[in-house]
């Protein structure tokens, strides 16, 4: 078997508390080397039972997975706690909006509970509500709102799917969205110059399913900068595009070069890149397999023995289908270290740190999203779950 070498820096541990918001948490948070901290964890979600459902997703380290009563991308994580209600607390290992996602989908007798504040999204903090809103007007401005869909990925924040839902839009994960590109061009099919998608908050994403899926252009693709006036588009622009792609994308698989897919390449013959659509256009061109978590772990699951892969996604769970398939070469698609740094956030000191206090009668950092919002973003979720034919999986 070819050996690849898979070179890791060690993750940075600097914060700014000026910048980062929940930090901190209030009351004693168990220090990283406690040697008890697994027994902890193990005696307090005993004592909860089955009034707790611990998820956790797939790019979490090795430490919380551990106590995960199930694992998956947000979507499949947040349709599982729904599919519990008699669990009282839900305790998501993952980011703000999945956590999100879990409360709107969940009875309202159910707490979602987040173990550190902090474990935010980078790309879902791209699109701001304001910042939509105000593109929204200037798409009316520029005389093409009326041929509009809105289109948001699943990782995106309660209220841009409320905004989706308020205005006859979708949500998509990285499965579907070529579904829900064809869903969303068919509400305007009727008009003289069709329709046209603003699609956030993953340019990427929303690039490859257009140009690699749906058979369109690159020239059909135009993006918006929501830090420049008008996007940073004329109005001649706007009208000509087809996809409309918000200026946003994941701080890891953007990382991604085509050059390491070359190095790796020339270096060892025969080797297959697999990598997640939120990578850039050029690394996706150069890929042998792109595909969402769950079609990246299947394709590994059912690869043969001794074959050899360089998967371009969270390295955690690159990690972890490294150690569950010692039968095959998987190595990382970077040079260097590539965690999700807010995703790691989520550690075992802030989880037995968030169990202990259920266990007290003290619920802390509950994520809960206002019935307005939620109602929207219900009819956006419903809108892709009433979708034919594709999974709905990240």
């Amino acid at each position: 078997m070819t050996t690849v070498d898979l070179p890791l820096l060690p993750l940075g541990k600097g914060r700014d508390l000026d910048a980062e918001r929940g930090v901190e948490c209030p009351g004693d948070l168990p220090p990283a080397s406690d040697p008890d901290l697994v027994a902890r964890a193990l005696a307090a979600k005993e004592a909860l039972g089955e009034r707790v459902f611990v998820l956790g997703h797939h790019y979490q380290r090795d430490e919380v997975i551990q106590f995960a009563d199930v694992t998956g991308d947000s979507f499949k994580l947040a349709r599982d706690a729904a599919a519990r209600p008699d669990a009282e607390f839900i305790v998501f290992c993952g980011v703000h909006f999945m956590a999100e996602s879990a409360d709107i989908l969940t009875a309202d007798t159910q707490r979602v509970i987040l173990p550190d504040l902090a474990a935010g999204c980078s790309m879902a903090d791209m699109a701001r509500l304001a910042q939509v809103e105000d593109a929204w007007d200037a798409l009316a401005d520029a005389g093409v709102q009326d041929s509009v869909v809105p289109v948001t990925y699943m990782n995106s924040t309660a209220d841009i799917k409320a905004f989706c839902g308020r205005n006859g839009g979708v949500v998509c994960t990285s499965s579907n969205a070529d579904v829900a590109l064809e869903w969303a061009f068919e509400q305007k099919a009727h008009l003289e110059d069709g329709a046209k998608v603003l699609f956030f908050p993953d340019q990427h994403l929303g690039r490859n399913t257009a140009v690699l899926k749906m058979g369109m252009s690159l020239e059909d693709c135009v993006v918006w900068d929501p830090h420049k006036a008008n996007g940073g588009l004329t109005v001649d622009e706007l009208r000509a595009a087809r996809m409309i792609l918000w200026k946003g994308h994941c701080s890891v698989h953007g990382r991604f070069s085509a050059s390491v897919v070359d190095d790796l390449r020339a270096q060892h013959p025969g080797i297959h890149i697999l990598v997640h659509p939120e990578c850039t256009h050029e690394v996706v061109l150069k890929a042998d397999l792109v595909g969402s978590t769950e079609f990246i772990i299947k394709t590994i699951e059912a690869a043969e023995p001794g074959t050899t892969w360089a998967i371009g996604t969270e390295l955690n769970l690159v990690k972890r289908l490294a150690d569950a398939h010692p039968d095959k070469n998987i190595v990382f698609l970077d040079r260097n270290v590539c965690y999700c740094s807010t995703m790691n956030r989520i550690d075992l000191p802030h989880l037995v740190w968030a169990m202990e206090n259920l266990v007290a009668g003290n619920v802390v950092n509950q994520i809960s999203v206002d019935p307005d919002t939620e109602r929207e973003a219900l009819v956006a979720l419903q809108r892709m779950l009433d979708l034919p034919g594709k999974s709905h999986r990240d």
